[in-house]
């Protein structure tokens, strides 16, 4: 009887190992391919510093309040709501003079990292101008996303489902078959992050109104989203 309990055990276990390892169908063929969609961005992403310094913490942060209100009042002259802007961090630290022996301390810094969101890319540049204008901020850049992911993912992933399905057929018809229905599918789909452009602090102020902004008539990089497609067919 023990040896009856062993035996079935051990045939369990070989059924559970072979459905793990998903056993080839019979009069099948696997194929599997890399699709892609390259979609045009629909949001940039403004990122930049609200930086303040002074030679007490209550002055630093009242300073970058005043500061804060400024970038607002910035975002309603452009119809864009304040409430649009997230602040990403927020710190104020002490700022020493290591040029002395004892390490003196001159004052505090209040720093805020703010990510403002613009669907209409046309205010960009006007935007960044104003920003620094102001010279209360720092680190300024400009990132390109696609906020409609989904819809590209589905995009990729018939790219990937027609390339596999095109090569199932080479198979099907090289050894005088015909393909017939899907019988199973597998799905990956990987999407890319944010795009960035770094510009500098100052990129240009009030004093060359005549520049042309560094990308003034350029076109911001398409977004591929990719997807790798696992399909069996039936064989006819």
């Amino acid at each position: 009887m023990m040896k009856c309990m062993a035996v079935g055990v051990l045939l369990l276990a070989l059924g559970v190992a072979v459905f793990g390892q998903q056993a080839p169908v019979l009069n099948s063929v696997t194929a599997g391919a890399d699709g892609k969609y390259e979609a045009a961005p629909d949001t940039a992403l403004l990122q930049f510093n609200i930086a303040a310094q002074e030679t007490t913490s209550q002055a630093a942060y009242e300073r970058a309040s005043r500061a804060a209100e400024q970038i607002r009042e910035l975002m309603r002259k452009n119809s864009i709501d304040p409430a649009s802007a997230q602040i990403g961090r927020y710190s104020i630290s002490p700022v020493f003079d290591y040029k002395s022996p004892k390490r003196k301390l001159i004052g505090y810094a209040v720093n805020t990292g703010v990510t403002l969101k613009l669907k209409d890319f046309s205010k960009i540049a006007a935007i960044e101008q104003q920003l620094t204008d102001l010279d209360i901020t720092a680190n300024q850049s400009i990132g390109y996303t696609l906020d409609n992911m989904e819809a590209a993912k589905a995009k990729a992933v018939e790219d990937a489902y027609r390339k596999a399905r095109a090569t199932a057929q080479v198979v099907a018809s090289a050894s005088g078959r015909s393909l017939g229905e899907l019988i199973h599918a597998s799905v990956d789909s990987f999407e890319p992050g944010i795009r960035p452009l770094t510009m500098q602090a100052r990129a240009y102020s009030a004093a060359a109104e005549n520049v042309v902004p560094p990308t003034e008539q350029f076109t911001p990089q398409t977004v591929t989203v990719t997807a790798h497609v696992n399909a069996i067919f039936a064989l006819k």
